[in-house]
């Protein structure tokens, strides 16, 4: 399958070196570009992509709004954030957007095309360093939670063994070591992930992490 791309960014250079590196993969499709917001919204909802590479800056509305925008219609597209700028405000603001993940413009070429496809399957595009971030964000706000939410308990929409999944994937655990750690093995682990996210309304791996700090599932130090 063909993962159809759009890029969005106000720099006709920077989008004509993604086209050229995204354009020399197989199963990657440049389908449009935008280099404005609202131009980035209106192309998304006629071209219906996988994937947006989505700048923040940008003229009209920024790549914030426009993400909010475009999930906003509760399609299957994924969003991936680029900036030169490694802000929190923006990490933070991408996610709650809906955002998938967040890439650093300076990233390698090779990092580019495996956002791509890391995000097309569902899975969470945040390094290491990016995690620790999120978990120290959400941690600082814990105790302000959902209304209905109780910190450390487990979703009424979750069996037990969901729960200790989510809780090592909310960690940043990845499928192999989620299965080292409990016993089982990556298939199983593979269908509890996607359970979690369909009971819970995510849309990936990304806001799951997100949903467990926001509701006090887990925060640092926290054994589960």
């Amino acid at each position: 399958m063909t993962l159809r791309v759009v890029l969005a960014d106000d720099q006709d250079l920077v989008r004509a070196g993604f086209r050229v590196i995204l354009g020399a993969e197989d199963g990657i499709e440049v389908v449009g570009e935008a280099g404005d917001g609202l131009a980035a919204v209106d192309l998304v909802s006629r071209l219906a992509p996988d994937v947006v590479l989505m700048d923040v800056q940008m003229p009209g509305i920024d790549g914030l709004e426009a993400t909010r925008r475009i999930l906003g219609s509760g399609g299957p597209v994924r969003v991936v954030i680029l900036t030169t700028f490694d802000r929190e405000d923006y990490l933070f603001e991408a996610l709650r957007a809906g955002a998938s993940g967040f890439l650093l413009k300076n990233a390698s070429p090779e990092d580019l095309v495996e956002s791509v496809r890391v995000v097309a399957r569902g899975d969470a595009l945040l390094s290491p360093e990016v995690t620790r971030r999120v978990i120290a964000r959400f941690s600082a706000v814990a105790g302000s939670h959902p209304a209905g939410a109780v910190p450390g308990r487990r979703p009424a929409e979750l069996t037990d063994r969901e729960f200790e999944v989510l809780v090592l994937l909310a960690r940043g655990a990845s499928n192999a070591e989620i299965a080292k750690e409990l016993v089982l093995g990556e298939a199983t682990v593979k269908t509890h992930v996607s359970r979690i996210l369909t009971k819970l309304g995510l849309r990936d791996r990304t806001h799951a992490v997100v949903y467990a700090y926001e509701r006090g599932i887990i925060a640092p130090g926290r054994t589960g």
